[in-house]
């Protein structure tokens, strides 16, 4: 049975933002082990789009949460944004720390894809106590050169069409015929959300030229929750090597690899990531 999904609006405030709002999904019931999932960036992107199918499966076993992170979909998008992705990076976890406070929450696991990955790392070195154990899919913040699909996928308000949305689209996948014959139509409806003015000044913001925000073996390394790293072998935006440095310079991880298998892992390969979270946190 398909767990039910609640949404609500969760005010939080930060030091240097001031008073923001959390759109949160939410399955399962509160006092069970608690999932926080955290989606990637790109323009368009939120909760509901990564992570509806996975809300409505762990949400059986499980306390999920899926927020829109601040700068995206329906929560707040600051008037005067972070610049840069490190700087950014820093107001989310502020935030995403106080967001769990206002859950009373007192810890979570952290599933992380993409940019997601990136907040994950970050936070537990800042709030360690708050995090139980951490799954990074296509998770970014390694120190390789970004693809070309990468680069697209920033540089998207040079011109956003829907034929480059859908161009998009088909990178986050192994095989673009996974969007059968509905791939302009989700395009189309994704595309408006991305050109809400507020979501492309997060956009621009959160890829402004600034310090860059990658995780050294030395800081991975002092890193010891417990961690399991999945990776599509087919990743076009976040390579396999990206996975395979992770599991290489974290101490404590497991490493999956998913053959024909993209980006969007939880989307690809919906049902065998769902069962591998699942023993996952069964494991001692």
């Amino acid at each position: 049975m398909t767990a039910t999904i609640n949404e609500r609006k969760i005010a939080v405030t930060d030091s240097e933002a001031g008073e923001l709002e959390f759109h949160v999904l939410e399955a399962g019931e509160a006092g069970k082990p608690a999932l926080l999932l955290l989606h990637g960036s790109g323009p368009g992107a939120n909760a509901r789009t990564n992570w509806e199918w996975q809300l409505g499966e762990l949400g059986n076993d499980f306390h999920v949460i899926a927020p829109d992170i601040i700068g995206f979909g329906q929560s707040s998008h600051p008037e005067d944004p972070p610049q840069g992705l490190k700087a950014f990076t820093a107001l989310r976890v502020r935030t995403l720390h106080a967001l769990l406070n206002a859950l009373d929450v007192a810890s979570a696991t952290f599933i992380g894809n993409s940019m997601g990955g990136i907040i994950s790392l970050a936070f537990v070195q800042e709030h360690p106590e708050q995090v139980d154990r951490l799954v990074l899919m296509g998770g970014g913040g390694a120190p390789i050169p970004p693809t070309p699909e990468l680069i697209k996928m920033i540089t998207f308000y040079k011109e956003p069409t829907v034929e480059a949305m859908a161009g998009l689209m088909t990178a986050f996948v192994a095989d673009p015929s996974f969007f059968g014959d509905n791939l302009d139509a989700i395009a189309g409806e994704r595309l408006p959300l991305a050109l809400r003015p507020e979501v492309e000044r997060s956009h621009r913001a959160t890829f402004a030229k600034g310090e860059p925000l990658t995780f050294p073996p030395e800081v991975l390394a002092s890193i010891t929750k417990p961690t399991l790293v999945v990776h599509g072998e087919n990743d076009k935006l976040i390579p396999i090597a990206a996975g395979e440095y992770f599991a290489e310079h974290l101490p404590n991880v497991e490493f999956d690899r998913f053959p024909n298998t993209g980006h969007w892992l939880m989307i690809e390969q919906a049902q065998p990531f769902a069962d591998r979270v699942r023993t996952f946190m069964n494991a001692s």
